[in-house]
């Protein structure tokens, strides 16, 4: 497999300067999440790396690459292009990097849309993404200390966030985010309960 240095100059390659640089935003996040969530660091940060090394290609080659991916890519997912670079990434990184940890694979593939019954490493790494030092959003600081504090609270504050703005978009709402959300819902609606 190849190693953390090399897929550096990968990335450089592959990738603008302002992706690159999110890419190893992502990376430092997902390692701060995953030791303070009891995830697998090294996982993490090689996971966080590589979850856009296909952002940047023509769609046409990602689409080829995510229908590829053999990781239940849908229906609903080829009709949005923007959302090709996760399954195909996953793909590059099992075909070309030579990676075959199924959890790094489905962290990277699963990193923008969630999925129900989703591993500690997934969820490290979609929260990373999302808060990521590059990051600007209105109440990112809000989702970054939540990310740190409460990850199950996170996932759902972040699903509610991505569905509502797929809705604002007129966009489908790929069947594996409508798992995740009914997921992460229902353990805050259980946890508020108590």
């Amino acid at each position: 497999m190849i190693n953390t240095d090399e897929i550096k100059q990968i990335l450089k390659i592959r990738l603008s300067k302002k992706r690159c640089q999110h890419s190893l935003n992502v990376a430092d996040m997902a390692v701060k999440l995953a030791v303070k969530h009891g995830a697998d660091k090294d996982k993490a940060y090689l996971a966080g790396l590589i979850h856009d090394i296909c952002k940047e290609i023509p769609h046409s080659e990602q689409l080829i690459m995510a229908k590829n991916c053999g990781r239940n890519f849908t229906s609903e997912e080829e009709m949005v292009p923007a959302l090709y670079h996760g399954p195909a990434a996953s793909y590059y990184a099992k075909e070309v990097l030579g990676i075959d940890d199924e959890d790094i694979l489905n962290a990277v593939r699963y990193h923008t849309i969630a999925r129900g019954g989703m591993s500690r490493l997934e969820e490290v790494v979609y929260l990373a993404d999302l808060t990521s030092a590059d990051r600007d959003y209105k109440d990112v600081d809000e989702m970054r200390e939540l990310a740190l504090s409460d990850i199950d609270r996170a996932m759902y504050e972040a699903l509610r966030f991505q569905i509502s703005d797929v809705l604002k978009k007129g966009s489908v709402i790929p069947s594996h985010s409508q798992s995740a959300y009914n997921r992460y819902a229902a353990l805050y609606l259980k946890k508020n309960k108590e």
